[in-house]
């Protein structure tokens, strides 16, 4: 008996223990699915497991009628935002084309689970991980921002920044401190301040209760706005080109130029009129969530790092969890990178200057003109070692990679046509280097302008006809035409694929200026907002009219400095250059917001300019300054406000720094360029501290060419480069042509990643620069972008810019220190892997066709009908 009940307890805990391992199993499998839907769930949405852990909280507590409207107005816009996730938009699509879904509801739960996290997402953070990675979506609005600390470091760089850029501005090479190494030098100095100062309360003018002057712990906003007034004061007056041209004896010798007022006026004139249309853009360029800005994502990132001791483990390459903090991750990458540099840029050069083809046969012409890295295309799969190369161009950790990818192909491309144009001979270019900005006569010299202009630097026609037209590289003249067609390109591609935010953001604007009740906040009123507007409406807005204001002072002020000295130009030029930047500043905006990719007026505003005041390069100069740099520093502007915006910085406090920091910077900049005007022999072969003035040289030729000359006789209907024009309507036409691709195929993954103005953009990257320059950037690109953001996001999302911030600063402070130390006593390296990189065609660049003595070529234009003015 006892045998019988021990079996049957055997055989009980057989059955129990069978129960239990089956039990496991089925848990186990029920665990396996449950990682695979998050996996699934992370993909489709692009979003890390803590980003769906939090949007999850939110969505429970949305209605299905509440997400059809939503995804109906994220369609509107994301539809033709490459960065926003193809397989999510496609979910999207999918849910709102499916009619049965609001009637049974309960046969869809899974999707409408899914897109109601996607709201959450949207609504409670950003649409974009790489915004996510860095940006927090949370703000304590009683942070100090506006410090005795922060101002007094931030004033210090401002000054420290203008002083040294515009010292070092003549000087060849060119020394430049740039932002981040200002927000890496602020940190020590915030955190001695937070420690040793005392912890009392100052009476500060104008000022009704005493200020603290050590508020305690030194925090991120506080460090963001000395960064943002040290990025606005590091950007110099673009007039400073037009002074040199204008006292120096070898160019215009017109000395009343000398005078600090002219100096002060024109400076403040361009300085601050960026302001004005920065202002009235916001709706357009910062508001939006579409408007990412990647290169204000390696700022805050690098803010983050210094910042925020976050040492979670996420998962990362080789299987690893990754611990480390971004401040920690900095260091060491920083730390490698500095040392690292040194081998390029000092004792190794030929890692920079990697162009091992041409090593084969070193004055092979053919060979160098595709491979060669200095004077040939560049067409090389290794090209460069060095990390100042590779992101010379796009920095490909920074820029969206869709962008570097179609830039790169845009290049390609671009160079095969090039190398069509040189080995045809057309335009005589057979003669002349294949990469070259530099413009050249018909004896395949540099043109000597001074031979075409009388004793004021205007136009001689006499004499220009007694010399020679100008003539351009191969690579050159394809530029201007890429020029041409990327200008009439960017407008038409905004119109067609950006039509419901542009009218969205002009209805905004316009509430704003009539200043109705709801709008004073200074959000865009779009018909969803994510939680960065909401964040920032707990902060007083700065209301339009005074952008305006700061605009009609800056006119006002160029005006004036126009007027009031005999520059023989009419200060109407300075709202002709207005009404250019007005017509592409928004257009151009939204692609650099978008793609990380700004392209710049300047050669519209050289070539519009010199018709209107053909004949006379000053006056041009002025109509290109106001043209090309309104723009410029628009956008720079707008750039710094999107920073404000996602750090939560107080929009008055931001427009206080950014007003004070250019004040600085005016006139500091102002001061330095009058001290330099004074040195001995500065911008001659003889200057001291090798202030050769390479900007001014290369300004003041521009200027006699487009000003003087003019581009009727280069572009016009007689001229050579007549035919370079088609670039206008070509950009529309190809812009139109993927535009209608798109409406056909409208579910193409392919045909979504192309964007034409960066593939127009790779066309006008040439001269000086080879493909090498870009290609080095696309394995980059693809390794962050495709291969680590696809399996890792959440590793990716906390180091991939922290990497791009540490690498850019690590080759900042190598270079400077190597400037001040052995390369400024004159040390040198004389070995092969320093001399290797100038040899052959690489030293010297080879032609095609070469002159006899005495020889020249001649156009296939007849030079009889060029007009006299």
């Amino acid at each position: 008996m006892s045998e019988k009940r021990a079996a049957e307890a055997a055989s009980k805990e057989e059955a129990v223990s069978a129960g239990g391992e089956k039990a496991e199993m089925l848990a186990s499998v029920k665990s396996a699915e449950s990682a695979d839907n998050i996996h699934a769930l992370e993909t489709h949405l692009d979003a890390t497991e803590d980003d769906l852990r939090e949007a999850k909280e939110m969505a429970a507590s949305m209605t299905l009628e509440n997400v059809i409207a939503m995804m109906k107005n994220v369609v509107a816009i994301h539809d033709g935002d490459p960065n926003f996730p193809h397989v999510t938009l496609e979910k999207i699509k999918e849910f709102l084309a499916n009619d049965d879904i609001p009637i049974h509801p309960e046969k869809h739960a899974a999707i409408i689970q899914e897109l109601k996290i996607e709201a959450a997402l949207i609504t409670n953070n950003s649409p974009y991980a790489e915004v996510r990675g860095v940006v927090s979506n949370h703000d304590d609005p009683t942070t100090p921002v506006s410090t005795i600390r922060a101002w007094t470091i931030g004033v210090l760089f401002s000054v420290l920044l203008a002083f040294i850029n515009q010292l070092f501005s003549i000087r060849l090479p060119y020394i430049r401190f740039d932002t981040n190494i200002a927000q890496l030098l602020a940190y020590p100095l915030g955190k001695a301040w937070e420690r040793w100062m005392p912890r009392v309360s100052v009476k500060i003018p104008f000022v009704s209760q005493p200020v603290p002057l050590n508020p305690g712990r030194f925090n991120k906003k506080e460090h963001m706005l000395i960064a943002i007034m040290a990025n606005t004061s590091k950007s110099l007056p673009y007039t400073a080109y037009i002074v040199w041209v204008q006292v120096l004896p070898q160019y215009f010798d017109q000395q009343y130029a000398r005078s600090f007022a002219y100096v002060l006026l024109n400076a403040l004139g361009t300085n601050f009129i960026g302001y004005g249309l920065a202002g009235l853009t916001r709706r357009f360029l910062v508001y939006p969530s579409y408007c990412v800005w990647p290169t204000s994502l390696v700022t805050i990132a690098l803010n983050s790092s210094l910042h925020d001791e976050d040492s979670t483990s996420v998962l990362g390459p080789w299987r690893r969890t990754w611990s480390m903090t971004r401040y920690k991750f900095f260091l060491i990458t920083f730390s490698g990178m500095f040392l690292y540099f040194w081998l390029p840029n000092y004792l190794f050069t030929v890692l920079s200057y990697f162009s091992w083809i041409t090593w084969i046969a070193p004055n092979h012409r053919d060979l160098n003109i595709v491979a060669g890295f200095n004077n040939g295309l560049g067409f090389n799969p290794l090209p460069t070692f060095d990390w100042n190369v590779v992101a010379s161009v796009i920095d490909p950790l920074m820029v969206p990679s869709f962008s570097t990818f179609n830039t790169a192909a845009g290049m390609f491309l671009s160079g095969l046509i090039a190398l069509g144009i040189w080995y045809t001979n057309s335009w005589n270019t057979g003669y002349l280097p294949i990469i070259t900005n530099r413009t050249f006569d018909h004896f395949g010299k540099l043109y000597n302008v001074s031979r075409a202009i009388d004793e004021r630097g205007f136009y001689n026609h006499d004499a220009y006809m007694d010399y020679s037209a100008p003539y351009i590289g191969a690579a050159n003249a394809m530029v201007y035409g890429f020029f041409f067609a990327v200008y009439s390109a960017v407008v038409v591609h905004v119109a067609l694929y950006h039509r419901y935010e542009m009218v969205t953001g002009f209805r905004s604007l316009i509430r704003g200026f009539r200043m109705k009740k709801g709008a004073a906040d200074g959000t865009a009123k779009r018909e969803y907002e994510d939680v960065h507007n909401r964040l920032m409406a707990a902060y007083p807005e700065v209301s339009e009219w005074w952008y305006f204001g700061t605009l009609v002072i800056s006119v006002v002020l160029g005006v004036l400095g126009i007027a009031l000295w005999p520059t023989f130009t009419s200060p109407a030029v300075v709202l002709y250059g207005i009404l250019l930047c007005i017509i592409f500043v928004i257009p151009i905006g939204v692609v650099a917001a978008m793609t990380g990719i700004e392209i710049t007026l300047n050669v519209l505003a050289e070539f519009i300019g010199g018709m209107i005041v053909e004949g006379n390069a000053l006056a041009m100069n002025f109509f290109k300054s106001y043209g090309y740099v309104t723009c410029a520093q628009a956008l720079s502007f707008a750039n710094d406000l999107k920073v404000a915006h996602y750090l939560k910085l107080p929009p008055r406090v931001t427009f206080s720094g950014q007003m004070v920091a250019t004040l600085i910077s005016t006139f500091v900049c102002s001061g330095v360029l009058k001290f330099q005007m004074d040195i001995k022999d500065v911008c001659t072969p003889d200057a001291p501290m090798r202030f050769y003035c390479p900007g001014p040289n290369t300004f003041f030729t521009a200027s006699l060419l487009w000003g003087t000359v003019g581009p009727l006789k280069v572009f016009g209907i007689n001229g050579q480069y007549k035919w370079l024009l088609l670039g206008f309507p070509l950009g529309i036409l190809v812009v139109v042509f993927f535009w209608a691709l798109r409406l056909k195929f409208p579910h193409s993954r392919a045909l979504r990643q192309v964007h034409i103005i960066p593939v127009l953009y790779g066309g006008i990257i040439w001269t000086p620069l080879s493909f090498s320059y870009v290609w080095g950037a696309v394995p980059f690109a693809w390794v962050s972008w495709i291969y680590i953001r696809g399996r890792y996001l959440a590793f990716w999302s906390k180091y991939n810019f922290v990497l791009s911030a540490s690498f850019s600063a690590g080759v900042a402070i190598s270079a400077l220190v190597m400037l001040f130390t052995v390369q400024w006593m004159g040390v040198t390296v004389d070995w092969w892997g320093n001399s290797q990189a100038a040899v052959g065609c690489e030293a010297k660049a080879c032609v095609l066709k070469t002159l006899a003595p005495g020889e020249r070529f001649f156009p296939w234009w007849d030079a009889s009908k060029v007009p006299a003015p």
